[in-house]
């Protein structure tokens, strides 16, 4: 193997089986996770098991879907852009045939725009089938930012991108309206299963979160977020199935809630912005193929189905880290210990266990 066609290998566990059900699918199924942190998998693995102790296990629910592209024109002044807004958004049917000439699963689904000056930021909004759509959403952007210098008048080119996608960056927009798969993922604990398996309580975790979560990434300056580690699962789901590891800059965006109901723990993971496909570019790769086929995400199901499926799972992931991490800080010593323990020689732990 020549360098330029070197592999990095990342060591992978299967933890879980996590059990879901919700609008998408119900299973239990174990998770592959590709990372250089060998305490996240017990963690997750921990996370997994309380979902197995309780009767529907993680709910999760897909909200929305959509793939955004923004292309940038410049128009001759103010009044110029808010004419050509107007316009571009009157003809939504019209650009809606000409993506369905360049593509065979995706569809404009929605237009949004923002005049700043002269310039005219146009966020087009595409569903994109099991891809994840970044290359189909910039292709039929190509194709109707060409159409639309050519047949609205006063504008002219700036660029096929102009950041108000909003791609691989935290930002407000993506946050509001949403950019990949909008996932709700709930697990309602019992009692003695926060006490037994989590070593706490349902007041303690709603108390670490308000104040942790929502009050210090208040004080830090988030940008609508409130979670503990989204991206620690996140990128190492993503890893493991092909995914484009970037995106966990949008991806680690979203906002935990626990509440303490009678002594039971109500713990809800939102993530507005959840990239994810089964097929495209990093889906041919061997590992990546047995990955997603074992995830039960290759089935021939309708278009968009198994990327649907493959964001629950991944979200239902997400949460599993989530509640594992942040009950084990509120213990004092805790998370420290099982570092130690685990990054110091002593990764033959089990997950879950």
């Amino acid at each position: 193997m020549t360098e330029a066609h070197a592999t990095a290998g990342v060591p992978m566990r299967w933890v879980g089986p996590v059990r879901i059900s919700g609008n998408v699918a119900t299973v239990e199924t174990q998770v592959p996770l590709a990372t250089y942190e060998s305490p996240l998998w017990p963690s997750v693995g921990r996370g997994a098991k309380v979902s197995r102790l309780t009767e529907k296990g993680i709910v999760a629910t897909l909200v929305d879907e959509r793939m955004t592209r923004s292309v940038l024109v410049e128009a001759t002044d103010a009044l110029t852009a808010l004419s050509a807004a107007r316009t571009i958004e009157a003809r939504i049917d019209e650009l809606r045939e000409l993506v369905r000439g360049c593509s065979r699963f995706a569809q404009l689904i929605g237009i949004r725009h923002e005049i700043t000056g002269n310039l005219l930021f146009v966020r087009f909004e595409f569903s994109t089938g099991d891809a994840s759509g970044h290359n189909m959403a910039t292709l039929a952007s190509d194709v109707l930012l060409q159409h639309l210098l050519e047949t609205v008048p006063g504008i002219s080119y700036g660029s096929i991108s102009g950041n108000y996608c909003t791609d691989k960056k935290a930002t407000a927009i993506n946050g509001i309206l949403g950019r990949g798969k909008n996932v709700v993922t709930e697990l309602l604990v019992p009692r003695d299963v926060v006490a037994d398996v989590l070593n706490t309580s349902a007041a303690k975790i709603a108390e670490l979160n308000l104040r942790k979560n929502l009050l210090g990434t208040l004080l830090a300056g988030g940008i609508r977020s409130a979670n503990a580690h989204y991206a620690n699962m996140l990128l190492a789901f993503y890893l493991a199935t092909g995914q484009d590891a970037a995106n966990i800059v949008e991806g680690s965006q979203g906002v935990v809630t626990a509440e303490d109901r009678d002594g039971d723990l109500y713990f809800a993971c939102t993530l507005p912005n959840l990239i994810v496909g089964t097929v495209g570019n990093g889906k041919g790769l061997g590992f990546v193929e047995t990955n997603l086929n074992r995830l039960g995400c290759r089935a021939d199901r309708e278009p968009g189905e198994n990327a649907r499926r493959l964001a629950v799972i991944a979200a239902a992931t997400v949460l599993c880290g989530e509640l594992s991490l942040l009950a084990a800080q509120t213990n004092p010593g805790e998370l420290m210990r099982a570092h130690v323990q685990l990054e110091r020689g002593h990764t033959t732990a089990k997950a879950g266990v």
